[in-house]
């Protein structure tokens, strides 16, 4: 019985090659998962700065417009190109442009430019992208310029 016992204490006590396991273990069940973290959080973060600088370039195109309705197309222009800048497609739907003053660019007004979405997180199976996904909201008022003069 002790011939047993002494066999299974140095089986187990030996250390021949299993720190190759152990390191592989380790880097699948530690360093895998933390890197994905990681993209993640890189992606939020991207999003993040692609929706604020969205909103505040669609602030001053839509203020720097002629007309409303020119001014909400440059706005979304605008917007379209700082999504691009982070490598993100532009939700058509998800900005908002409102005044709550009556002349929407006259001089002194404030136009609120909101913009609603979510992110989808990398490499998630398409029947799961709802519920894996981090919203986005950003506002910001663009105040119209003092001087502005209206023709």
């Amino acid at each position: 019985m002790n011939a047993i016992r002494q066999r299974l204490r140095n089986l187990w006590s030996a250390d021949e090659g299993n720190a190759v396991i152990e390191f592989l273990i380790i880097g699948v069940l530690v360093l895998i998962p933390m890197a994905y973290l990681v993209l993640c959080v890189m992606r939020v973060q991207a999003a993040t700065f692609a929706s604020t600088q969205a909103v505040r370039e669609a602030g001053r195109a839509f203020n720097s417009a002629d007309s409303v309705g020119q001014g909400q197309v440059s706005a979304r222009t605008a917007a379209r190109l700082a999504f691009s800048d982070q490598g993100f497609e532009f939700p058509e739907s998800a900005l908002r442009i409102s005044c709550p003053a009556s002349p929407c660019l006259a001089a002194g007004s404030v136009a609120e430019v909101s913009l609603n979405w979510q992110v989808l997180l990398p490499w998630i199976p398409a029947g799961l992208t709802s519920a894996v996904s981090v919203p986005i909201e950003v506002h910001h008022l663009a105040p119209v310029d003092d001087y502005r003069v209206t023709e």
